[in-house]
């Protein structure tokens, strides 16, 4: 009896099958810089030209642990635009537009639907932030994954003009903090979230707490993190000239503000009245977890925070009003305390 891939666990039909399926999605997210399409061993792009001085911008990440409601409910439709949007936001903080996207996609045995509603999910997200997704890779690996347990990672280039290169090096005592709301959780901090709402409060999916205002709880560990492209292109319209920004991932209200900066002279100081905190971490607070630790863990309802200039409060909150942007505090001197804290502590 010979021996295939396929009875080995790899099936390139299958494979093959996927390709099919996602290329019109990539194609739809296409930008004139781009040469060529999906198929070949690598993909080309221009530099727009209309850039002078122009710099690459790289990042790269995944969604961590919101896989495992992702697979546990079912559903694989926006899991996608989590992973771009942890890219392409931390390149935008740079200053910079987002170019292109390449994705990595792992599992046990490849399922073509799931595998598509990914994909699908990770093309709208770059039409979101309106960069190309020109490839990536499809890898099968029984025996590494269980099953049909997949895993993901992005990769984003962007580019931005040397001199227009963001934190710039003026921050100074009362510029202001511009928060954009989150739509909860994105994909940070899932693995204590999982831990206090499925094992603490034993919540099935399905259910639905008073904190969540009528969604279940399937619905807010999956909302999809926001794409804050658009936030920056209407400052970027609008001539705001934006001192700097920190995507509230990892490490929450109290580690990422700080990143801004390039000394310990200056501290960001956040009001906590100024902005809504999602049910979410109101239900993860009620269950016990201390504010420090949620401060440190969670973006609490803040995905983005840009500091302006004083002069420019009021051009900013005009450009950012539709996506729902408002002063939430603002540059303090360091002194004793942490370098990003809540106002009146």
């Amino acid at each position: 009896m010979a021996l295939t891939y396929k009875d080995a666990g790899v099936d390139i039909d299958a494979g093959n099958s996927l390709v099919e399926r996602i290329r019109p999605l990539a194609k739809a997210t296409m930008r004139p810089e781009v040469l060529g399409g999906i198929g070949g061993f690598a993909a080309l792009c221009e530099l727009p030209k209309r850039y002078r001085h122009p710099v690459l911008v790289s990042g790269t990440d995944g969604v961590g642990t919101k896989l495992k409601t992702a697979l546990a409910t079912g559903r694989h439709d926006t899991i996608g635009v989590d992973l771009v949007a942890m890219c392409v936001n931390d390149v935008l903080v740079t200053g910079a537009e987002p170019l292109f996207f390449l994705d990595y996609f792992a599992t046990g045995s490849l399922h073509v639907d799931t595998a598509a509603s990914v994909i699908a999910g990770i093309a709208d997200g770059c039409r979101q932030a309106g960069c190309a997704l020109v490839g990536g890779e499809t890898a099968e690996l029984p025996g590494l994954y269980h099953g049909q347990d997949y895993d993901l990672a992005g990769f984003c280039v962007g580019v931005v003009e040397k001199d227009e290169i963001r934190p710039t090096a003026d921050l100074a005592l009362g510029d202001v903090v511009i928060g954009l709301p989150s739509a909860g959780l994105h994909s940070n901090g899932h693995s204590l979230a999982r831990k206090v709402v499925l094992e603490h409060l034993a919540l099935p999916f399905s259910a639905t707490p008073a904190e969540l205002g009528g969604a279940t709880v399937a619905d807010a560990l999956l909302a999809p993190t926001i794409i804050y492209a658009s936030a920056f292109a209407a400052l970027r319209a609008a001539a705001v000239p934006w001192k700097a920004a920190a995507h509230i991932t990892g490490g929450g209200l109290l580690e990422n503000p700080p990143r801004i900066f390039r000394d310990d002279a200056l501290a960001v100081e956040l009001d906590p009245s100024t902005w809504e905190v999602p049910g979410i971490f109101r239900l993860i607070a009620a269950a016990g977890v201390e504010e420090h630790e949620l401060r440190r863990t969670f973006n609490l309802g803040l995905g983005m925070i840009i500091v302006v200039p004083p002069a420019q409060r009021a051009p900013a909150l005009a450009a950012l009003g539709p996506v729902g942007g408002r002063v939430v505090g603002e540059l303090v001197a360091r002194g004793a305390g942490e370098p990003s804290r809540y106002r009146g502590e």
